[in-house]
């Protein structure tokens, strides 16, 4: 076994690898060989870290030094002054990291001070594609220890005591899940992992996926010996090469290790996986549609009861959890339902991950205790809003989630708390707003990805959404009356208690939440025909300040439908509003600001 003084572990998350995280790697790989430290330095690709608006990031053990927005032409001076002379980079250090004379190790940095991984315990440490790195930080032995010294039922015992409650949306029990299924009759059972993870700006699962693959095959294993299950499929959408290759590589690892196989620890149980790729239609994220797709089959939701605990995968019973779910079991076997059960809320035991996005200084990935408030979540890990502007909402749940206004910041996040606020905790997408934000706008971006991945099935989701949406954009444009959010308001309500599936019963949960928290924004559309945050095209007005114009006629110049009169030097400029197309470039081009958007 070989032994180095220093690791140097490069980012190899998507967001990273898009900016040449890749090239960084061979860059030290050949740095490392040109001042003869391969016998003393090891660089190696690891999974995210979860800063992803610091990469591509580069960690060097064992200091643990932080370093942010690497280049391929920075490698040679990181090895020459780092890890030959000892001296650390600090212009090349992740900023939070400096520290007056101090240099912080990443622990100490404030966005993963208050973060506690289990689910991601692994991303950002460990080799993926290398499973003995899985092994040494007690990979399989949860397995191990099932298999050996456990019945399938004192397996499902420990899920349903450590409060473990399904990451994928609806926050179901999985010990519940996992014991409906065990106790179907049938001649054959599947377990199912959803990889789909459709919501706009979550990648949550894709990160475990990519940085710690062998957890959810163990995990995968331990259900299917759990439930009684031989078979597993891992749904896993297309648009995931590297997740997909990572994925199969652990497989393939696992088969030939006897992980994965028949007579797993010579104990007589067999279990195998399978990889299922998806063509990316959100529907599919719904359980009964994501079977469908399994099968072959359009991906399209089918009416429960039967749930795929009776009638799954093939008609049989199917045990079916997310990416984030799974990635908890190993660690609850290892360490026990009561130690689990001690960390969150009441109703809502463990952490959950999120992907902070949005106005938000720090994005990323991130998983904290549940319990944890949406101001600690936004400004202590996420670092706060940009520019100093005004915090204003937060969405959470993705498409099918709601908007929090600022007065409920200090809420802790958990299953029953966001749900009463008009929200929900989904699969774990963040969406923060600030001042600049127009509320009926957010509503209509969330309802035009609705209507376009929905799979017309049912009427009220097919028909209401799409009558929504046109509702919502002849608010917008300003052609709307106080009936037509009255209308607005009654078609959400009959949607979300008629759709047959998950996707349309919380399509409308944007527009009601924001109809309830932020109404005056919608009036303020229909009745004074205006955008209270500049937002919306056709309802605004460019108009010059007088005592700031310089009648330069700089921005008469730059306008491409001459639309500003005036005499340079001599007449004020004015805009005609009748033949102003609300580009905005006159804002851009005038030095004095003397241009108002309003």
């Amino acid at each position: 076994m070989e032994l180095f003084r220093s690791h140097v572990l490069v980012c190899g998350g998507t967001g990273c690898i898009s900016s040449s995280a890749n090239q960084i790697l061979d860059k030290f790989n050949e740095e490392i060989k040109k001042n003869d430290l391969e016998k003393e330095v090891k660089a190696l690709q690891t999974g995210c870290f979860g800063l992803c608006e610091a990469g591509p990031i580069v960690i060097v053990y064992p200091e643990g030094t932080f370093y942010s927005q690497i280049k391929v032409e920075d490698v040679p001076k990181i090895t020459e002054e780092h890890l030959l002379k000892g001296r650390i980079v600090k212009d090349l250090l992740f900023k939070e990291s400096v520290d007056e004379d101090k240099i912080k190790s990443v622990n100490e940095v404030e966005f993963y001070k208050k973060q506690m991984r289990i689910a991601l315990r692994n991303c950002g440490v460990i080799n993926p594609e290398v499973i003995e790195e899985y092994i040494a930080l007690d990979g399989y032995q949860a397995l191990a220890k099932a298999l050996t010294e456990m019945t399938p039922e004192e397996v499902i015992d420990v899920i349903k005591e450590s409060g473990l409650r399904g990451r994928g949306g609806g926050g179901f029990s999985a010990g519940l899940k996992w014991e409906f299924t065990a106790k179907a009759e049938g001649d054959e059972k599947y377990v199912a992992c959803n990889a789909d993870e459709g919501d706009p700006g979550a990648f949550m699962d894709r990160s475990i996926l990519e940085g710690d693959p062998h957890a959810i095959i163990e995990s995968m294993a331990l259900a299917a010996y759990a439930v009684g299950a031989n078979q597993g499929y891992v749904y896993i959408r297309a648009e995931y090469p590297i997740a997909v290759k990572r994925l199969q590589i652990a497989l393939d690892q696992a088969r030939e290790a006897g992980l994965l196989g028949e007579n797993i620890f010579g104990t007589g149980f067999n279990f195998d996986l399978e990889i299922r790729l998806g063509a990316g239609a959100f529907v599919c994220g719904e359980e009964t549609a994501l079977i469908n797709s399994i099968e072959g089959k359009r991906g399209m939701p089918r009416p429960r009861p039967p749930f795929p605990a009776q009638k799954g995968v093939w008609n049989k019973p199917t045990l079916l959890n997310n990416v984030e779910t799974y990635a908890n079991v190993p660690q609850i076997l290892l360490k026990g339902a009561e130690w689990f059960a001690g960390i969150g809320t009441e109703k809502s035991k463990g952490t959950k991950v999120f992907a902070l996005g949005g106005k938000i200084v720090n994005t990323g990935l991130l998983e904290v205790p549940m319990g944890t408030t949406l101001r600690e979540v936004i400004y202590e890990v996420g670092g706060g809003i940009p520019n100093g502007k005004a915090f204003k909402a937060v969405q959470t749940g993705g498409p099918s989630g709601g908007c929090i206004p600022e007065k409920y910041i200090d809420t802790p996040i958990d299953y029953d708390n966001l749900i009463e606020l008009g929200s929900m905790m989904g699969s774990g997408g963040m969406i923060v707003m600030d001042e600049d934000n127009c509320m009926v706008d957010i509503a209509r971006f969330f309802l035009d990805f609705t209507v376009e991945e929905s799979c017309g099935k049912c009427t009220p989701c097919r028909e209401g959404t799409q009558r929504m949406f046109e509702l919502l954009d002849k608010i917008t444009e300003g052609k709307g009356t106080l009936e037509d959010i009255d209308k607005l308001e009654s078609l959400a309500k009959t949607i979300k208690s008629a759709s047959l599936c998950g996707l349309g019963q919380t399509a409308p949960n944007p527009v009601l939440s924001t109809l309830q928290y932020f109404r005056d924004e919608y009036e303020a559309h229909v009745t004074e025909k205006r955008c209270p945050a500049g937002v919306c095209q056709s309802l605004l007005q460019y108009k010059v300040i007088p005592e700031l114009c310089k009648k330069c006629g700089i921005c008469a110049v730059k306008c491409p439908v001459d639309c500003i009169d005036g005499v340079k030097g001599k007449e004020l400029y004015v805009i005609d509003q009748d033949k102003c197309v609300k580009c905005g470039v006159c804002v851009g081009a005038c030095p004095f600001k003397a241009i108002t958007k309003s």
